[in-house]
């Protein structure tokens, strides 16, 4: 499901509107699976990754909080927010030399995914790797350079850009 509403609609025929939504039963449809069952993921999805509404017209729709592919241009609406004074990066230990020459940069993404605290930050880096480092993100320096931070629905702190000199090794 999060492959195909952040990743690659077009392979089970779906056309995500210009916010990333999709209507519900066409996602059932795409998918072969109840609503109970999409209510299942929904709810049970550790990091709250899809959102569910109801349109204008009263058709439920559903799209991800956020994490989708350059190649799927959506516009998720959401506002410049203050971050906290520091926000955490978990990664895998083998990216740690090239972040802290070239910063953190969203990828194949369209932001940089950054963690509230660091238990967070290490289960998303633990995804990749069961070597992971917690980076600290000086995000204070970042708001005083006049970098933008976005917060998603589930939480996750997003930004286009981390310089190397706001990123540091956490030490416990």
């Amino acid at each position: 499901m999060a492959m195909l509403l952040r990743h690659r609609p077009e392979a089970a025929g779906l056309t995500l509107d210009a916010h990333g939504w999709v209507p519900v039963p066409e996602l059932l449809t795409a998918l072969g699976i109840t609503r109970a069952e999409l209510d299942a993921v929904v709810a049970g999805n550790d990091k709250a990754r899809f959102a569910v509404t109801t349109g204008p017209d009263g058709v439920e729709r559903i799209r991800a909080s956020q994490g989708h592919s350059r190649r799927v241009e959506v516009d998720l609406g959401l506002l410049p927010a203050d971050p906290p004074a520091a926000l955490f990066h978990g990664t895998p230990r083998r990216n740690l030399a090239s972040i802290l020459r070239d910063g953190l940069r969203p990828g194949s993404r369209h932001h940089v995914h950054l963690s509230p605290d660091v238990r967070t930050a290490t289960a998303v880096g633990r995804r990749r790797s069961a070597e992971v480092v917690v980076l600290v993100i000086d995000t204070a320096a970042m708001v005083a350079a006049g970098c933008v931070f976005h917060r998603s629905a589930n939480g996750v702190w997003l930004t286009s850009f981390v310089p190397p000199s706001d990123v540091r090794e956490h030490s416990e």
